[in-house]
């Protein structure tokens, strides 16, 4: 594997879900719990690190698909050996002609 973030996420054990954060994505985007985990399970997927937002901690983005073949787009960090969730919503359409490039 020479993708040093997919590397990282082999070395995952799981989701740290902060409790004040989750109500949100459902409230602001209507994007569940489950939703966010499947986008690690389905390829492609796609990831990137967030430089912009990295002042704190790492960040990093991932556009992929639910088993319902919704489209999101994620923000995320890693946390000891977590992934934890920021923010999640649809695909704009610049990043569903990405996603759909990954896939031919």
């Amino acid at each position: 594997m020479n993708d040093p973030l997919a590397a990282l996420l082999v070395e995952t054990e799981g989701f740290e879900w902060d409790a004040a954060n989750e109500p949100k994505l459902l409230a602001r985007h209507d994007v569940t719990r489950a939703e966010v985990e499947q986008l690690f399970f389905h390829v492609p997927i796609l990831l990137a690190i967030d430089l912009k937002h990295s002042a704190s901690e790492p960040r990093y983005l991932a556009l992929g698909r639910t088993v319902d073949n919704r489209l999101l787009h994620l923000v995320f960090t890693i946390r000891g050996r977590h992934i934890r969730p920021i923010s999640a919503r649809n695909m704009n359409r610049k990043e569903r002609t990405r996603y759909a490039q990954a896939q031919a």
